[in-house]
């Protein structure tokens, strides 16, 4: 029982629950996290999505078992190698988005009655049923993704780049405040980048890890990736500077404060292009993140200094 539940957990590729915190990005923004009602939901919001997104992953992983199992690294995944099979899957991914919407609805209340810890089901919160919406579009658009867009260079990242912005829309209506538009550009800008950093490594390894699972990738070369990957590169830092001078930023936290964590956004970009050009690192961008240290100081830093703005912005704006 316990080696089969380490199984299924497997299966739900928890490390990829990182690229969730982007649901936390309007909670941050929009200094949310003073207001109890907002924190409870937003942090509900992030745990449900963890389960929706690992929902996801098995759905895809269930689709693509035959040809992960000729993959060095994937066919050692659970279902891939058939320590799980497709009958325990499917029940497992539907008790997974059966678990989110529970969630969803009941975790609210219970972070704000102190209860979180045993969980009282008994009076559910209204959400917004905007977010409900957002999550069946991020399902839909992940399934058409699995079954057909993956195929189609270049709509394949941008499927993925989707994901990304579902998850900063789904954090704003749970709370119910409006994302700059700026911030939604520089979400896609961001997410196209790794999207693309990501075919890169793919690419290169192809020879070296005899990967030819991913059919996309014949339509890529690594040149074309290497422009579409400065591209998004200048593209990110426009659009994340322009957000920061914003005038829907300057009204929501009342300075231009944000400037500050403009360095640290910079190095964040170089650092990961050094990683992938000239560390030749080909691991998952979550994975990658979570283990380079200089990148995962450097992202805890951002986090300070976006807190530090938000709270103490009018201290810190030169300009007011």
């Amino acid at each position: 029982m316990y080696k089969k539940a380490r199984l299924l957990a497997g299966s739900m590729r928890l490390s990829h629950w990182v690229k969730n915190s982007f649901v936390l990005a309007p909670l941050l923004f929009s200094r949310g996290f003073y207001d109890p009602v907002q924190y409870s939901k937003a942090l509900a919001a992030v745990i449900s999505f963890c389960f929706f997104s690992s929902a996801v992953y098995i759905f895809n992983d269930l689709f693509d078992r035959k040809e992960d199992q000729k993959h060095p690294l994937k066919r050692d995944r659970p279902i891939a190698s058939g320590k799980i099979n497709t009958s325990e899957a499917l029940s497992f991914l539907l008790i997974l988005v059966l678990l989110g919407f529970i969630l969803a609805v009941y975790l609210p209340g219970a972070f704000l009655r102190g209860e979180w810890l045993y969980l009282s089901f008994a009076r559910p919160v209204d959400i917004p049923s905007r977010f409900l919406i957002v999550v069946l579009i991020y399902i839909g658009i992940n399934g058409l993704y699995t079954l057909w867009l993956k195929h189609i260079a270049i709509l394949d990242v941008m499927i993925i780049s989707t994901g990304f912005v579902l998850r900063i829309l789904a954090g704003s209506v749970m709370i119910s405040v409006e994302p700059s538009h700026w911030l939604i550009l520089c979400t896609i800008m961001i997410s196209l980048f790794l999207g693309f950093s990501k075919r890169r490594t793919e690419l290169v390894s192809i020879e070296q890890a005899g990967d030819t699972t991913r059919k996309v990738l014949q339509y890529y070369s690594v040149r074309f990736l290497d422009q579409a990957i400065a591209m998004v590169t200048a593209a990110t830092f426009i659009c994340y500077a322009l957000y920061t001078v914003d005038d829907h930023t300057l009204k929501v936290l009342g300075s231009r404060a944000m400037l500050i964590t403009v360095p640290s956004v910079i190095y964040g970009l170089f650092r990961y292009i050094y990683l992938i050009y000239h560390k030749k690192a080909a691991a998952d961008p979550a994975t990658l993140v979570c283990r380079d240290v200089p990148t995962l100081i450097n992202l805890i830093l951002w986090v300070v200094l976006c807190y530090v703005a938000v709270s103490y912005g009018n201290r810190l704006d030169p300009f007011q």
